[in-house]
């Protein structure tokens, strides 16, 4: 959390040790997020780019800080979601997702620790370290990655993937919104060392039969066996795109025109006493203390800072949004 000492506006910031930056695909990795940053900056469910910045041995990204917490820390104190919230929630994750494919942007890195809560209650994804873009209609890539309990089956089988994933993702965290957990845990799983290891957890999403609970209503069931369709040409979301969803009866309620234009009221506003609440983070985090490591001269004049020209950047419309102050 830092302070632009000129309004007093907090933000967050995101720093990055050039010397962990050294072949081309990582380099290509952080361009990639910047850009996405930079695109996401002008969407309201999006977290958005302040500017970024760099010495000679970090890279500083300065971001919206979103001061409501996110979806995982809401889950640990509510352990499960009234059907209308987790529809609000998936909803506004909807447009968000829709926002980045129509840019030709793969997001796949869905979860509950990546959808943060503003102080209004509208969510506001964040974290683009795994997005892909130049993704153009009929296009996939392959790279494996993820957050293992998210990995969409095509993925894990090794085959080429598009926006599919990112439809996977949202199925098992809306199915955790609504059944306090996740669709592949195991029984008894956390007792045998055989049963809680990532490779038999990915075992389980390639092959496990989805057991829905029966509290659940019959439109949330059907939803979900859509997103959680383990064949991508079947999933919702990839047959006709964004209205796959808009039309699916689960969302019939949703005026999706008000929902984007966030005029509708979120159904669980965070209690903020100042801009610089921490209350809704999780206390293993917020109270370690922030400290920049001592640089290593040797490992900076190893560092090929032309590598880097051009990282430089400040968002215009928040920079005239503080001249008006």
């Amino acid at each position: 959390m830092v302070e632009l000492k000129t309004t007093k506006r907090i933000y967050a910031m995101k720093v990055i040790k050039k010397e962990l930056v050294r072949d081309e695909e990582d380099i290509d990795w952080v361009q990639t997020e910047k850009h996405v940053y930079e695109t996401a900056s002008n969407y309201p469910f999006l977290v958005g780019l302040h500017s970024c910045f760099q010495t000679p041995s970090r890279l500083f990204f300065v971001i919206e800080f979103v001061r409501g917490g996110d979806l995982m820390f809401l889950m640990q104190r509510q352990r499960k979601l009234h059907e209308e919230h987790a529809r609000f929630y998936a909803a506004e994750i909807s447009l968000a997702l829709n926002f980045l494919h129509e840019r030709g942007i793969i997001y796949r890195d869905l979860k509950l620790d990546n959808v943060l809560l503003d102080h209004e209650g509208h969510i506001k994804l964040t974290d683009y370290g795994m997005c892909k873009e130049g993704i153009r209609p009929g296009d996939t890539t392959s790279t494996f990655c993820g957050t293992p309990n998210y990995i969409a089956p095509e993925i894990l089988r090794g085959e080429d993937y598009a926006f599919g994933v990112d439809f996977w993702a949202l199925g098992v965290l809306l199915y955790e919104m609504l059944a306090g957990r996740s669709p592949f845990d195991i029984v008894g799983a956390a007792e045998n060392p055989d049963q809680n290891t990532e490779d038999f957890l990915f075992q389980v999403i390639l092959d496990k039969t989805i057991r829905i609970p029966r509290s659940i209503s019959v439109k949330a069931q059907s939803v979900l066996k859509g997103f959680l369709n383990k064949n991508p040409v079947e999933r919702l979301g990839c047959q006709a795109g964004f209205s796959d969803i808009t039309s699916h009866p689960f969302f019939k309620s949703i005026d999706w025109q008000l929902l984007e234009s966030k005029q509708v009221p979120p159904p669980y506003k965070p209690k903020l006493e100042t801009d610089r609440d921490l209350d809704h983070f999780d206390p293993q985090f917020t109270s370690e203390p922030v400290v920049l490591t001592p640089d290593d001269m040797k490992e900076i004049e190893k560092i090929d800072q032309s590598e880097f020209e051009g990282f430089e950047y400040v968002n215009p419309l928040l920079m005239s949004m503080e001249d008006c102050v």
